[in-house]
C-alpha cells in the first residue's frame, strides 16, 4: 500500500508540474510577421528598441537604465550575449554580477518591455576580441566563425546552453517571457565572401543550428543580405531607408542604429546630432520600416580589459540617449522621446494600411498611409540639406519643413513632429570637484614599485625556443606578457650595439642586464619597430621586453589570427652590417605583473608588499599607488579625475573600473562649437576633444563604493603624478529650452537639484542656443517673470508656451518661440 500511495503521489507531482508547464506556455505570448508588422499576440506592432549592454554597466544601475528607456518611449531593449563573460575558463561558467543576464531580463520584463536576444555568440561590439573566450585561441585545430567542426562543437555548446538558461527561466514569448527576437551570428554577411565556400556552408550551419532549438520566436542575422530560409536579415548603419530585406514577406527592420560612435585613444570623440538621428529614424518608417534599434541606447563602460580594438577607451559612452553615467543626455533623449510618442500615434496605419509616395516639389516627398475607414497618416520628407520646403498641400494645410528634416502629420493634415525643430531640454553637465577627505579633496598617498625585471627560474612561468604570440602565451589573463632571453658575448666589439625589436603589441617596455632602455607604443594598434642602443658586457646579457596589450582586435575576417605582442619577431642585435637574431633562442615567460598576481588592488591583499609612505615618487614608470577615501556626498556620478597620470589601470575596493591612458591627446584641430547636423553623418562629422587627452574621467559607479572607508588602487605604466588626481561628481549645470507657441516647455534639474536662477528667458522670436541665447525685435514684457514663478526652487516646471499665459509677444511676422535658460544647484 506505502508503494501504490508513493507511486501516485510521484505520478500527481508530474501531471501538476506538467499542467503548470502546459499553463505557463498557454498563456506565453505568440509573435510572428509579415512585411508591414511585428504581431504579437495578434496585434501589429512597429517596435523603437534600444542597447543596453549588461556588462557594461552594474545590476545596481539596471533597473534605472531599464525605466529610462521605458520613459523615453522605447517598446524594447536589446543585448548582445558576451562569451567572455560568462565562460572566461572553458567548461566554468559565471552569471553572477554584471555576469547575471538572466535578472537583467527579467527587469527588462518587469519593466513591461520587450526583450530581443542576440546571442551571437560572435558580437564585435568594439569588446575584447569580439566577446569570444581567448580560450578559444588555444583549442587544437580551430578556426573562428566558418565551417570548422571544432568551433561549431563549441559554439553550440555555448548558445545551447543560454538558450536552455532562457527556456528555464521562461524568458523566451511563448513561455510568458519578454523575448521577442532572437539573433545567430553577428554581421557575418560583411565579411562571408573571404571564406569562400566555408563561409557559405557555415552560416546554412547556423541557421538549421538555430532552428533546432525551438525557441519560438522568429532569428534575425543582421547584414546577411542571403539569409537562409527562416532567418531574417536585418541592416545597420547610419540610415537604413533604402534597405529592404531578400525576403519580400519579412519585415524591414533597423538592428543597429548608431547614435554616435566609439573612441579610440588619441581619437577626437564623435557625436551624431539630436536632428540626425530622428531623421534617420522617420525616414525609415517612413519607408515601411517596422523595427528599429539604438545602439546604443546606453553604452556604459569597459570596466576591466573589457575594450577591444585594440585602443577602444574605457568610456563607451557612445553619445547614446543614456550617457555613461546614467543620466539622460538631452536633447537627444527627449527628441527621441517625441518622435516614437508621435510614430506611435500612427502605428496601426504604418502596420496595416496601404502606402503611396509622391514627389512634391523642392525634391520633397509625401507618403501617404491609409486604410479602408478613410485614416491617414503622413510623412513630409526634405531630403536637402540646405534648403528649406515650402509645401502646400491644398486642403491638408501649408508647411515649412528645414533642410534634412521629415515632418510626420497626423490625419495628413497637423504636424505633430519635425525631425529639425528639437523642442527638447538641453542639459549642460559639469564636473564638481568633491571633498572625499573631511576637510580635503587631497588624496593621501602610499606607493610601491613594481619590480622591473623578473628574475629568471621560478619567477618564469615555462620556456618556449621561439617568440610566441601573447594570444597563446598569456591567454588574455593580463594586459602584461615578460619575455626574456640571454645572449654570450665573447668580443669586445660587440659590447655596443642596437637592439631591434618587431612587435605586433601596442606598447613595449625594454631591459638589458636590469636597465630600462624606454619604451614606445604604436599608432592604433598597427604594431611598430622598437630600437635603442645598448651596452653589453662580455660573459651573459640578459635581456627582458614587456610587451603591453590594449584590448584585441574584435573585427574583421581571421581576425584572431592577427599577430599579437612579438610574435615571431624579429628580435635582433645590430652591429652595423652585422646581426644576432635571437628570435630562436630560448625565450623564458612570464604572464602578469608581480603586483596583479600579488593582487596590490585588492584592499584585502594578504601581499608581504610593504607600501611606502614616505615623498611619493612621480614620473616613476612601473609604480603602485594607494589612497584612501570617503564615499563623495550625495547622489550625483562619481567619475575619478586622472589627471597628472599617463597610462595604466585604476581599481576602487579591488573592482577595475579600467585602464585608462591620460598621455595621448587627440589632434589639436577639426573640432566645432558648431554642429552642422544636415547632409549624411560620419565619424569625421562634430567631433569635440581637441588637443585634449582622449578620456580624463573615469566612471565610478556608486555602487562600487561603500560607506567608511574606500580604497583607489592605481598602476602607473608610464611615470605619472598622483597628487593632481581627484574624485569628482557630474552635474547639470543648466538646463535650457526652446518651444514653439502651442507647444509646452519643460525643464528639469537632476534629482536633489533646483533651479536656482532664470539666466535667460524670452517670448517672441530669440535667436542663439542654449548659453547664448539673445532677444530680439520682440518680446512679451511678462514672459520672464512668469517662467521664474513655474521654475525657481523647483526640480522640474513645465510652462505652457502661449499668449494667454505669456503675454502676447508683439510679434506679427512669425510664430513666437519661448526660449529659456535655467541655472541648475
Amino acid at each position: 500500500m506505502y508503494q501504490l500511495k508513493r507511486v501516485l503521489h510521484l505520478f500527481i507531482l508530474k501531471l501538476n508540474l506538467f499542467l503548470c508547464l502546459c499553463s505557463s506556455w498557454a498563456s506565453g505570448t505568440t509573435v510572428s510577421y509579415d512585411k508591414n508588422a511585428l504581431i504579437i499576440d495578434g496585434q501589429r506592432r512597429i517596435i523603437n528598441s534600444g542597447s543596453i549592454h549588461y556588462p557594461r554597466s552594474l545590476p545596481e544601475m539596471w533597473p534605472d537604465l531599464i525605466k529610462k528607456a521605458k520613459d523615453g518611449g522605447l517598446d524594447a531593449v536589446e543585448s548582445y550575449v558576451f562569451w567572455d563573460v560568462h565562460e572566461p575558463r572553458k567548461g566554468q561558467y559565471d552569471f553572477t554580477g554584471r555576469a547575471n543576464i538572466i535578472k537583467f531580463f527579467k527587469l527588462v520584463q518587469q519593466a513591461g518591455l520587450y526583450g530581443i536576444l542576440r546571442i551571437g555568440p560572435y558580437v564585435s561590439a568594439e569588446w575584447n576580441y569580439g566577446g569570444f573566450p581567448m580560450w578559444l585561441h588555444n583549442v587544437p585545430g580551430i578556426q573562428l566563425r566558418t565551417n570548422n567542426e571544432v568551433y561549431k562543437k563549441e559554439m553550440q555548446t555555448f548558445t545551447t546552453k543560454i538558450v536552455n538558461m532562457f527556456k528555464e527561466a521562461k524568458l523566451f514569448a511563448p513561455q510568458g517571457g519578454p523575448i521577442i527576437l532572437t539573433q545567430i551570428e553577428n554581421g557575418y554577411g560583411n565579411i562571408m565572401d573571404q571564406y569562400g565556400a566555408m563561409g557559405k556552408e557555415y552560416i546554412q550551419w547556423c541557421a538549421e543550428f538555430a532552428e533546432s532549438l525551438k525557441v519560438g520566436v522568429p532569428w534575425i542575422m543582421c547584414q546577411q543580405h542571403d539569409a537562409p530560409k527562416n532567418m531574417i536579415d536585418t541592416c545597420n548603419g547610419y540610415y537604413c531607408d533604402t534597405f529592404n530585406p531578400s525576403d519580400p514577406n519579412a519585415p524591414k527592420m533597423f538592428t543597429e542604429n548608431f547614435v554616435g560612435g566609439p573612441t579610440k585613444w588619441g581619437d577626437r570623440v564623435p557625436h551624431r546630432p539630436a536632428e540626425d538621428v530622428a531623421f534617420a529614424v522617420a525616414s525609415f518608417f517612413q519607408a515601411g520600416g517596422v523595427l528599429q534599434n539604438y545602439y546604443m541606447y546606453h553604452g556604459g563602460t569597459n570596466f576591466g580589459r573589457t575594450s577591444g580594438g585594440p585602443y577602444i577607451t574605457t568610456s563607451y559612452d557612445y553619445d547614446a540617449p543614456i550617457n555613461e553615467y546614467g543620466m539622460v543626455n538631452q536633447p537627444k533623449w527627449g527628441h527621441l522621446r517625441n518622435l516614437h510618442a508621435a510614430l506611435k500615434r500612427g502605428e496601426n496605419l504604418l502596420t496595416s494600411g496601404n502606402s503611396t509616395n509622391k514627389q512634391l516639389d523642392n525634391g520633397v516627398t509625401l507618403t501617404t498611409y491609409t486604410n479602408s475607414s478613410g485614416g491617414r497618416f503622413c510623412f513630409l520628407s526634405n531630403p536637402s540639406t540646405n534648403a528649406t520646403a515650402n509645401v502646400d498641400l491644398q486642403q491638408d494645410g501649408k508647411y515649412n519643413l528645414p533642410p534634412w528634416s521629415v515632418s510626420i502629420l497626423i490625419g495628413c493634415n497637423l504636424e505633430i513632429y519635425n525631425t529639425a525643430r528639437v523642442n527638447a531640454q538641453t542639459s549642460i553637465t559639469g564636473y564638481n570637484p568633491t571633498s572625499i577627505n573631511n576637510a580635503s579633496s587631497v588624496l593621501s598617498w602610499s606607493w610601491t614599485p613594481e619590480p622591473k625585471t623578473a628574475q629568471r627560474g621560478k619567477a618564469f612561468e615555462f620556456n618556449a625556443p621561439k617568440l610566441l604570440d601573447q594570444k597563446e602565451a598569456a591567454v588574455d589573463a593580463s594586459d602584461y606578457l615578460w619575455y626574456s632571453t640571454s645572449v654570450d658575448i665573447k668580443d669586445a666589439s660587440w659590447t655596443n650595439l642596437t637592439l631591434h625589436v618587431n612587435t605586433s603589441g601596442d606598447v613595449l617596455h625594454g631591459y638589458v642586464n636590469g636597465q630600462p632602455l624606454g619604451f614606445q607604443w604604436g599608432n592604433s594598434g598597427g604594431g611598430f619597430v622598437f630600437e635603442r642602443p645598448v651596452s653589453l658586457k662580455l660573459g651573459k646579457n640578459t635581456i627582458y621586453l614587456l610587451s603591453v596589450t590594449v584590448g584585441f582586435p574584435n573585427y574583421g575576417a581571421f581576425f584572431e589570427l592577427t599577430p599579437v605582442g612579438l610574435a615571431g619577431g624579429p628580435v635582433q642585435l645590430v652591429n652595423g652590417n652585422a646581426t644576432i637574431d635571437l628570435s630562436s633562442n630560448s625565450w623564458s615567460y612570464k604572464v602578469a605583473l608581480n603586483g596583479e598576481l600579488a593582487q596590490l588592488y585588492s584592499p584585502n591583499t594578504s601581499s608581504k608588499v610593504v607600501w611606502q609612505t614616505n615623498e611619493v615618487p612621480i614620473l616613476s614608470p612601473l609604480t603602485w599607488y594607494k589612497a584612501r577615501f570617503q564615499a563623495p556626498a550625495g547622489t550625483d556620478p562619481v567619475v575619478l579625475d586622472l589627471q597628472g597620470m599617463k597610462k595604466g589601470q585604476a581599481w576602487v575596493n579591488g573592482i577595475s573600473i579600467g585602464r585608462y591612458w591620460m598621455s595621448v591627446e587627440a589632434k589639436a584641430d577639426g573640432c566645432s562649437e558648431n554642429c552642422n547636423y544636415r547632409g549624411n553623418y560620419s565619424p569625421e562629422k562634430c567631433l569635440t576633444n581637441c588637443g585634449e587627452p582622449t578620456q580624463s574621467w573615469y566612471h565610478v559607479p556608486r555602487s562600487l563604493i561603500k560607506k567608511g572607508v574606500n580604497t583607489l588602487v592605481l598602476f602607473e605604466e608610464f611615470g605619472g603624478d598622483p597628487t593632481k588626481v581627484n574624485f569628482e561628481t557630474v552635474v547639470v549645470t543648466s538646463a535650457c529650452a526652446k518651444v514653439p507657441q502651442g507647444g509646452t516647455l519643460e525643464l528639469s534639474c537632476l534629482s536633489g537639484h533646483t533651479m536656482s536662477e532664470i539666466r535667460f528667458a524670452s517670448y517672441g522670436n530669440p535667436q542663439g542656443s542654449c548659453r547664448n541665447f539673445s532677444s530680439r525685435t520682440c518680446e512679451s514684457a511678462t514672459s520672464k517673470s512668469v517662467v521664474q514663478e513655474a521654475c525657481l526652487g523647483k526640480q522640474w516646471c513645465s510652462v505652457p508656451v502661449s499668449d494667454a499665459n505669456l503675454g502676447s509677444s508683439g510679434c506679427t511676422f512669425t510664430v513666437p518661440w519661448l526660449a529659456v535658460e535655467a541655472v541648475c544647484q
